[in-house]
């Protein structure tokens, strides 16, 4: 794979927010317009640095580290799980919940009503008032690039599919306990765990890195350049 540097003007800000975990959406247009164009080169070069870099085909980019295994991590839990509560929430008003999780909005003034009404949800994730619902969840969903705050209301952005993947697969293991008309087969909402159950689960990479952005850009590039010679 040729890789021009020289083509690659985003790579900086795309390597910035994708080494944070956040999401690259059609809501960033310079950085995925780049990364959609030359997207190969993209992925070649972010290999060199142990990134797999995955395009969804529902419209964003994310980080998946090799070194990484399928551990779930406690924000992902927690968002999974908002997610499945927000689903619930919404059928049960009659709104239809991909609608208003694929590029739809929730207002702040809905948070009050929820929490009170999945209380005992939102207590597996350590939330029991409005501010750690806004602090651990909402904020989160923001700094990820799953959602945008204006003024209060959530939109919703194309990455939200990964938790919506969850909660349909969720979905489809009540559905199959339902038809088999056992009592003995639980239908549990996702819960909070702490080690890996071994399949496969959502990876978010936290913020916390023992190698700085600057510090790994260098290094790829310095590593295409090795390459090249």
């Amino acid at each position: 794979m040729n890789i021009d540097l020289k083509e690659m003007t985003q790579l900086a800000p795309i390597f910035r927010e994708l080494f944070k975990g956040y999401h690259l959406s059609r809501s960033e247009p310079e950085p995925y317009a780049q990364l959609s164009n030359l997207q190969d080169q993209y992925r070649a070069l972010f290999k060199a640095l142990g990134f797999e870099l995955v395009c969804d085909p529902r419209g964003f980019y994310y980080f998946v580290p090799e070194q990484m295994g399928a551990q779930v991590n406690k924000t992902a839990q927690r968002l999974a799980l908002f997610t499945f509560i927000l689903v619930e929430h919404l059928a049960d008003q009659g709104r239809d919940p991909l609608a208003v999780l694929d590029g739809g909005s929730l207002g702040r003034d809905e948070l009050p009503a929820l929490l009170d009404k999945y209380r005992d949800l939102f207590q597996q994730a350590e939330v029991t008032t409005q501010d750690e619902l806004e602090e651990k969840i909402i904020r989160r969903l923001t700094q990820l690039g799953f959602a945008e705050d204006s003024n209060g209301v959530y939109r919703f952005l194309p990455p939200m599919h990964r938790f919506l993947d969850v909660c349909l697969s969720v979905q489809q293991d009540r559905d199959l306990a339902a038809s088999l008309h056992s009592s003995d087969l639980p239908l549990p909402a996702p819960e909070l765990i702490a080690e890996d159950d071994g399949e496969e689960d959502i990876i978010l990479i936290e913020e916390q890195q023992e190698e700085s952005e600057e510090d790994a850009i260098a290094r790829a590039i310095a590593a295409e350049k090795e390459l090249e010679a």
